[in-house]
């Protein structure tokens, strides 16, 4: 989803080096080239943000409201797949009736799929797809609009080619070790279920989406050296997962009427030592809304809507407006990131988890 308007998917980042002072141009030497030579091998390169056909990068046409705005671009060549089935079944029946055959070796039939690939392959359109990305060079801060691991990655590898610079995801790791100087290791797991054997595996970002359920519903406000006050509310569908287990293992969705918070199915999820994993967040300063999905584990946020701005006409406005609002749910979340790590790391650790275990045993289920 484009940064410019509407509802957007992104994860964080942080920049530690200098950015070069050619910053555009390092970008620009890598640029995605051009259509006619994409084949059935993905071929990565830059464009700005406004199109996926726009590799023209430089200060006139990557740059709006004073950020960098540019996205790697994906472009291949597919056949689909009932088309090449069926020209490789005419080929191996033009081939078995040639050579008086019954069948075709597997070896032969690997040929046959090879040799059609290369004979189709460039009569098919280019796919394109593309990760977009923000960059403040001011606050050397980075939104990029990919949300699982594998894109997450891919990002990452292809900015590091071209700049030399390596974005640093904002995770619990960082902001432990950036706030606290301390590693997940060394970090306290939280046990809700007080089950034996619970909560013997980390994983800090769902226990830092159970702690803002729960602070959501008893206290929710955070007050911000600058930014003034915050109020957080979670809400449904809500997916939990077992602790430890893989992605997709063990989850449990939850998406009951109006109020999923207070079913017996989330309840019930809670007593056996389910955490969760995804829910939708809402963040709010005075008239202003944050709103979309919290992917605890990857750290992510889907189909976040964005506070309304004030009634722009300018693009270059309207964006930088957006940016700044997407750089206060930054500061934000890292406000009530501490906050919990904070409680967790305390002397009262003990006090806190048997409140919480309180709050989820005694939470009304309808």
């Amino acid at each position: 989803m484009p940064f410019e308007r509407g509802s957007v998917t992104f994860s964080m980042f942080e920049l530690s080096g200098e950015l070069p002072e050619d910053l555009l141009g390092l970008f620009a030497a890598k640029k995605a080239g051009p259509l006619d030579s994409v084949d059935s091998e993905p071929q990565f390169g830059w464009v700005t943000g406004h199109h996926l056909l726009d590799t023209t990068i430089d200060e006139a046409s990557a740059q709006l409201g004073g950020c960098y705005f540019l996205t790697l671009r994906q472009a291949v060549r597919k056949m689909p797949g009932a088309l090449l089935n069926a020209i490789c079944k005419r080929e191996e029946q033009a081939y078995m009736r040639a050579n008086e055959l019954e069948y075709v070796s597997a070896k032969m039939k690997k040929q046959i799929r090879e040799e059609a690939l290369e004979k189709h392959i460039q009569k098919m359109p280019p796919a394109l797809s593309g990760i977009p990305m923000v960059l403040d060079p001011n606050e050397k801060l980075l939104f990029v609009g990919a949300t699982s691991r594998t894109q997450i990655d891919l990002f990452i590898d292809n900015f590091f080619q071209a700049t030399k610079l390596e974005p640093l995801q904002l995770t619990p790791g960082l902001m432990l070790e950036r706030a606290f100087q301390i590693t997940e290791a060394t970090f306290p797991v939280l046990n809700i279920a007080n089950l034996p054997g619970s909560g013997a595996e980390p994983a800090i970002g769902r226990d830092f989406l159970m702690w803002l359920w729960f602070y959501s519903e008893t206290i929710g406000k955070l007050q911000h050296p600058q930014y003034g006050e915050f109020d957080i509310l979670i809400e449904g569908p809500l997916t939990f997962a077992d602790e430890g287990e893989a992605k997709g293992a063990g989850e449990t969705t939850v998406k009951k009427g109006d109020s999923p918070l207070r079913s017996a199915e989330a309840k019930a999820a809670v007593a056996v030592g389910k955490k969760l994993k995804k829910a939708k967040l809402s963040l709010t300063r005075e008239k202003q809304v944050w709103s979309g999905t919290f992917d605890a584990d990857q750290f992510a946020f889907g189909s976040f809507k964005l506070p309304e701005g004030d009634a722009l006409t300018n693009e270059d406005e309207i964006f930088a407006e957006r940016v700044q609002n997407l750089i206060v749910f930054r500061e934000a979340m890292t406000l009530y990131f501490r906050k919990f790590a904070e409680t967790m790391m305390g002397l009262e650790f003990p006090k806190f988890e048997n409140e919480i275990r309180e709050w989820a045993k005694n939470r009304d289920a309808i």
